[in-house]
């Protein structure tokens, strides 16, 4: 059985943060984003260890760096003179703008160019459609164009571009990656078959990525697929049953917490039937009626919306649509955590 040391170094460390994060999220129902990073740079050394080895191809070994980094430079980029992330408040410090910018446009020029036996055209206009990209948000984000509006600020059309851009960049350096991803494929001397997993890197990251971006998906959820992505691209050792026929760990390990997710709601769901809960059939699957004084010992969040009217109390279950607006907007969900420790927020 053919296997993967470097593979399975990061295998143990990524099991580790995982088994951690997990006692995190369950207990504060948040993770600290310094709580990867031990895993990544233990993960980005072991795969770069592992390219080499099987390629000797220093291009391709900086060229996945460049990835990981672009992706870590988009975080900065989010939360930049950010203050209470654990231990991170240097990281995100505003003046490091500048020496990062300059990691992210050095790398892959390295990789695409100076490392590289020939040269395209092709690839010296993707190289500024990518630079010029992450060059102009850099700019808008030193200028303070991302910035919330001071109080009593009307917001404009300035705002709302500042804000399409924000959401929607990323997209645009995940399709340029994928580009150079296939003409190191298919061009003479370039990656060869090691190109496809950059190629699925980009696609599977770069879709989580943005996903959470827009609050469609939890930020612990999505850089934790994200960095096993990183992490561990391929199976340390070739599965018993025969590797899948991506070959790529991180789609396996979706597809198998997605099964393993169907049994929560339906678990949920025969027992609210048990009981005799009674609600529309979708929030059935999904959660539990809890007293109204006893919801700061619940664990979970409110899926209901109260409103007072004339001495009245209403309530009303959130619909899908309704959810979907409010994370993307990034309102959020209100976490009994939440009301337990900050009830004065909620009167």
């Amino acid at each position: 059985m053919e296997f993967f040391w470097p593979m399975a170094v990061s295998a143990t460390a990524v099991l580790l943060t995982l088994i951690y994060t997990s006692y995190l999220d369950i207990r504060d129902r948040r993770v600290p984003f310094v709580h990867w990073m031990p895993m990544l740079a233990i993960g980005a050394c072991c795969t770069s260890l592992l390219l080499w080895h099987m390629t000797a191809d220093a291009s391709l070994v900086l060229g996945y760096l460049a990835l990981v980094v672009a992706f870590l430079y988009a975080d900065y980029l989010d939360n930049r003179g950010r203050k209470d992330s654990l231990y991170l408040a240097g990281y995100y410090h505003r003046k490091n703008i500048g020496p990062f910018l300059s990691i992210v446009l050095i790398l892959p020029a390295l990789s695409w160019f100076v490392l590289m036996p020939g040269f395209s055209p092709q690839m010296v206009a993707w190289y500024a459609l990518y630079a010029g990209i992450f060059s102009y948000v850099s700019y808008m984000e030193y200028t303070g164009r991302f910035d919330d509006p001071a109080p009593g600020k009307k917001t404009g059309c300035r705002d709302t571009m500042a804000d399409l851009i924000g959401r929607w960049y990323f997209i645009l350096i995940v399709m340029v990656v994928t580009i150079i991803s296939v003409l190191m494929l298919v061009a003479p001397g370039g990656w060869g078959t090691a190109a496809i997993m950059l190629l699925f890197l980009s696609v599977f990251c770069g879709v989580f990525y943005t996903f959470g971006r827009m609050h469609l998906f939890g930020g612990a959820d999505a850089w934790a697929l994200t960095f096993i992505a990183f992490a561990v691209p391929v199976f340390p050792f070739v599965p018993l049953y025969g590797t899948p026929p991506l070959g790529f760990l991180a789609f396996s390990v979706l597809v198998n917490a997605l099964l393993l997710n169907l049994v929560a709601p339906l678990a949920i769901f025969v027992v609210n039937l048990a009981r005799g809960n009674r609600a529309p059939l979708m929030y059935l699957f999904f959660g539990f009626p809890v007293k109204g004084d006893a919801i700061q010992d619940a664990w979970g969040f409110v899926m209901e919306d109260f409103s007072e009217k004339n001495g009245v109390v209403s309530r009303k279950f959130i619909g899908f649509t309704d959810a979907i607006r409010r994370m993307y907007a990034g309102e959020g969900r209100i976490y009994t955590k939440d009301l337990r420790e900050h009830p004065e927020e909620f009167r």
